[in-house]
């Protein structure tokens, strides 16, 4: 199972390689999203639209602590997503997916309902 390998090492890049910053978008998204699921069925769901909110959220810091120019970057940005593989794809479906579930879990076992 060659391909299982090549995911979790795709996994470990995303989540080894990426800056502090970054990696905290990634938790306070996933951890906003789970304690918001109404229960594990959306989870498939929560998980693209956390996506979509991570995605918003990097375009927002390139803006104001990048000092990027919006619209050109809006258009590079839009680009980069439409010529993005499916192996740098699935890793952050895979971790948001775990996060989001986790959070989720934890949110039902603390306050007693799913």
């Amino acid at each position: 199972m060659p391909f299982l390998l090549d995911i979790w090492h795709a996994v470990q890049t995303v989540v080894m390689a990426s800056d502090w910053i970054t990696l905290a978008i990634m938790v306070v998204v996933a951890l906003g999203a789970g304690f918001l699921m109404h229960n594990m069925t959306s989870l498939v769901t929560t998980t693209f639209v956390a996506l979509i909110a991570f995605g918003l959220a990097g375009y927002v810091r390139a803006i104001t602590i990048g000092k990027q120019n919006p619209s050109a970057f809006a258009t590079t940005d839009w680009q980069a997503f439409l010529n993005l593989p499916m192996r740098q794809f699935l890793p952050y479906v895979l971790v948001f997916l775990v996060a989001i579930a986790v959070a989720h879990a934890l949110r039902a076992a603390t306050v007693g309902r799913d």
